[in-house]
């Protein structure tokens, strides 16, 4: 993907070894037509995963510029954690910024954020499939602004049944 001009690579002299990469704005032109299969996915084929089926939720996370379609008005940003289910108790943070309807997303924790949505792997998982559940999720703050992001990376068949 670096060859092919998608990401930039940048790698860093430390110990141990650490390599980040970033999409390019060739890349982010993508990001709506990968949110389109995505929102198609969630209506013709998203369903309870199987159990030996791994979920990447940060591949959800990742859409969210271009399946969040937000009022300029909402301004903030939504810190969302994945907590591992292991020893160390591992998190993956993603930080969702929204400013005049435009969405950013960042792989990082953000301390000032304005709303922060916590839960194990289940539980995002258990709020994402159609028909889910918000129980096993941990809303802080803005609540109006933590509603309209997990409003926009629910399944849209979710999304309709709810409002009907």
């Amino acid at each position: 993907m670096v060859a092919d001009g998608l990401l930039t690579r940048q790698r860093y002299r430390e110990v141990p070894p650490r390599v980040d990469y970033e999409l390019t704005e060739r890349a982010r032109d993508l990001i709506p037509v990968l949110a389109a299969l995505a929102v198609w996915g969630y209506e013709w084929s998203w369903n309870e995963p199987r159990r030996s089926e791994a979920i990447d939720i940060g591949a959800i996370f990742r859409l969210a510029p271009g399946l969040l379609s937000l009022p300029r008005s909402l301004r903030g940003t939504v810190e969302l954690t994945v907590v591992q289910r292991s020893k160390d108790g591992e998190t993956r943070q993603y930080a969702v910024t929204v400013r005049r309807g435009e969405v950013t997303l960042a792989e990082r924790a953000e301390p000032e954020a304005s709303s922060t949505i916590s839960g194990t792997e289940r539980a995002w998982i258990d709020a994402l499939v159609p028909e889910g559940t918000r129980k096993g999720l941990e809303i802080g703050g803005d609540a109006r602004l933590a509603t309209a992001v997990l409003d926009g990376l629910m399944p849209v068949a979710t999304r309709v049944s709810a409002v009907a």
